[in-house]
């Protein structure tokens, strides 16, 4: 997510692991067309051995990797997203079963940028 609500996303419905945090990056690497900083949050799935050895090939494809301080959700933008689509875009139907709730964040993240923005 870019503070010019750019969303680059995927939606799994398994565990997110490390190797999925790192085919998730090989994928939006992949896609990028100028250098590119990704700042990420202190998971242990961002800090973890496996994929902390990708990080130069990233970089060598001009996407760095920059970590937010410890405990600072307020400067993690996806955490402001999910505060803002939990509490204000979703709406209460969304709620009621599974499969609403997916179509519902299905709609407001592909919508994310147009119909539903931030301004930082």
């Amino acid at each position: 997510m870019s503070r010019k609500n750019d969303l680059f996303f995927d939606v799994l419905e398994t565990t997110f692991n490390s190797d999925k945090a790192i085919e998730f990056m090989d994928k939006f690497v992949s896609q990028t067309i100028k250098k590119t900083v990704v700042i990420l949050d202190n998971a242990p799935i961002h800090k973890s051995k496996k994929f902390m050895s990708k990080v130069e090939d990233w970089k060598k494809q001009d996407v760095w990797i920059c970590f937010l301080p410890p405990y600072s959700p307020e400067l993690n933008l996806i955490e402001i997203l999910w505060r803002r689509i939990k509490y204000q875009w979703l709406p209460f139907d969304a709620y009621l079963c599974y499969q609403n709730l997916k179509e519902r964040l299905y709609y407001v993240l592909n919508n994310f940028g147009k119909k539903y923005d931030i301004i930082f």
